[in-house]
């Protein structure tokens, strides 16, 4: 998220134009990016479960056979981003801005297979409960991404001045060396020598893969939904002007910065309550995953708070036009008040996907997002109730979309954890859902 924070202030002291360029390229790419990503945070639980029953060797076997499937599902992004510039032509939005959009697109796609990859590994390593290793990791190349972007952006060193499209470049070439240092640490460490995972050759797997887009795609479409709430909200905003997707895209960029508190504690569920699961222990599954919901509370006040007290601070490292930073600060009291909803459905979420229950929070997505959400930030952005509501239409909207799948989102949790007790109390298996 940070090296995404530093992309937006470089890109954003270049210049607006290549602010709002790399904000379209950035809402259309992480929303094609998460749907396959959402496939691969299976191996999460997947692994977390075989951890929590001991099964060690069987982990490196499905390890093997995901990397098979995080390949291929990258090759094929890489070649969708890289002729997604051929659409974008076709949207209401003003060509300085989608030329700008389309680059960008073109320079992350190779580094797209890097990335799958890299999260399969991840994944891997997480659903073990080994998390430090990914995290320093991912911190230094947060850190080199800062001055690759500074040179490509504004041209050092010989390189020709790139704008928002060298922050594609960088990412790339970071992802690269993310990947190969991630292979490395796994091969080497101890840590992970129980589970033997680049002991031998494993082709492909038919079970594998469709056990992991049994449950993993629910979860790709479910983020995919999300993020198309915010994708949305930045396309129907693109017609009002770059100066208005600019400020936008910089209060979307603080907000989902802040958002990684409650993101990291639901992940974390993920695995606790996988592995908790994998014990056959529904009754601390449950308590993990009540901890994880006040916990995002708390942390969501905490956030909520942070934003409001300094948002006009914040929003000046990521602009020099005035304009666009005032639309900014304006539109950061909206995303203060979201950051409850959504780390409520985050910390349900997570505890969810532990269970395996992925396919009726996808459902629950749909309806809160496409059918409230959207629509309703539309009718406000251009219409209004006496007149149109502008940008803070579209985040009014997302407010409506986030509480409603919060609520329903708890409620599935508790509907599954009842579940699980009753049938663990009773000594049957569970149905099918």
């Amino acid at each position: 998220m940070l090296m995404g924070t530093t992309d937006t202030i470089v890109a954003g002291r270049a210049s607006s134009a290549d602010l709002a360029g790399l904000g379209v390229g950035s809402a259309i790419f992480n929303t094609i990016w998460f749907l396959i990503a959402g496939v691969i945070f299976a191996v999460t639980p997947i692994v977390a479960q075989l951890y929590g029953s001991k099964k060690y060797e069987k982990i490196g076997k499905k390890l093997r056979e995901a990397l098979w499937i995080s390949f291929f599902l990258g090759l094929a992004v890489c070649i969708i981003l890289f002729f997604m510039g051929n659409f974008l032509s076709y949207l209401p939005i003003d060509n300085s801005i989608t030329s700008i959009s389309s680059s960008y697109l073109k320079a992350l796609s190779v580094g797209i297979i890097f990335m799958t990859i890299f999260t399969t590994l991840r994944c891997y390593s997480e659903g073990m409960a080994l998390t430090r290793p990914v995290f320093y990791i991912a911190f230094f190349g947060m850190l080199l991404n800062i001055p690759l972007d500074i040179i490509f952006v504004y041209g050092y060193f010989g390189i020709p001045k790139l704008g928002g499209v060298g922050c594609g470049i960088a990412t790339t070439l970071v992802s690269f060396l993310m990947m190969l240092t991630l292979i490395f640490y796994i091969h080497l460490s101890k840590n992970y020598s129980s589970t033997k995972p680049f002991s031998e050759f494993t082709p492909p797997s038919l079970e594998t893969t469709k056990e992991i887009f049994k449950l993993g795609t629910p979860i790709g479409f479910g983020i995919f939904i999300e993020l198309s709430m915010f994708s949305g909200a930045a396309l129907i905003l693109g017609s009002l002007g770059e100066t208005i997707v600019a400020g936008h895209y910089i209060a979307l960029n603080i907000a989902s910065l802040f958002f990684m508190l409650p993101l990291s504690i639901g992940l974390a569920a993920a695995t606790r309550v996988g592995n908790l699961v994998g014990e056959d222990n529904y009754a601390q599954a449950k308590i993990a995953s009540y901890s994880t919901i006040y916990l995002c509370i708390i942390g969501s006040i905490m956030t909520c708070l942070t934003i409001l007290l300094v948002r006009d601070q914040i929003v000046y490292l990521y602009s020099n036009d005035l304009n666009a930073i005032n639309i900014a600060t304006s539109l950061l009291i909206f995303a203060a008040i979201f950051q409850l909803p959504d780390g409520i459905q985050m910390a349900a979420v997570g505890s969810l996907r532990g269970f395996k229950d992925t396919f009726a929070p996808m459902i629950l997505l749909f309806i809160s997002y496409w059918m409230f959400a959207i629509p309703a930030g539309y009718f406000l952005t251009m219409y209004g109730f006496s007149e149109p509501f502008g940008a803070a239409g579209m985040w009014v909207g997302m407010i409506i979309g986030l509480t409603i799948f919060s609520i329903l989102s708890i409620l599935r949790l508790r509907w599954v954890i009842k579940k699980k007790l009753f049938f663990k109390f009773n000594d049957r298996e569970p149905l099918p859902l």
